[in-house]
C-alpha cells in the first residue's frame, strides 16, 4: 500500500515539474531587419505575435498596427527620421496586450536583438 502511495507522489511531482516548464513560455526578441534605415523600421519576432505598434520618442501615441509580411516581420515606413527609445505593443496570439517601453535604443543598428522580457 505504501508503494503505490509513493508510486502516486512520484508521478503527480512528475506531472507538475513537466506543467511547470511546458508554462514557461519563450521570451519574446526583436530583431531589426537589415532592410532598415532612419525611416524603415523592420522588426522579426521570433515568435507568432499580432498588431503590433511602436512609440518612438517624441510621439504621444503608438503608430497605426504595422504590416506583417513575411511572417513574424513588422514594418514602419515614415517620411521622418525615426527616433529612439522605441516602445513596442503587440497582441500575443494567445490573447491579451503587451507593452514594452523603449526596448529599441536610439542607436538600433540593422542586424541587432534585442530581449523584451515577455514570455509568450
Amino acid at each position: 500500500m505504501a508503494s503505490s502511495s509513493s508510486s502516486f507522489l512520484l508521478v503527480a511531482v512528475a506531472l507538475a515539474a513537466l506543467f511547470a516548464i511546458g508554462s514557461c513560455g519563450t521570451e519574446l526578441t526583436l530583431m531589426i531587419g537589415k532592410d532598415s534605415s532612419s525611416t524603415k523600421l523592420s522588426l522579426i519576432t521570433n515568435v507568432a505575435i499580432s498588431e503590433v505598434s511602436v512609440k518612438p520618442k517624441g510621439a504621444t501615441d503608438f503608430s497605426d498596427d504595422l504590416k506583417e509580411s513575411p511572417a513574424n516581420t513588422f514594418t514602419l515606413d515614415s517620411k521622418e527620421p525615426i527616433k529612439g527609445p522605441i516602445s513596442f505593443r503587440f497582441a500575443a496570439k494567445a490573447g491579451g496586450y503587451r507593452v514594452v517601453d523603449d526596448v529599441i535604443p536610439a542607436d538600433f543598428k540593422a542586424g541587432a536583438v534585442y530581449k523584451t522580457g515577455e514570455q509568450v
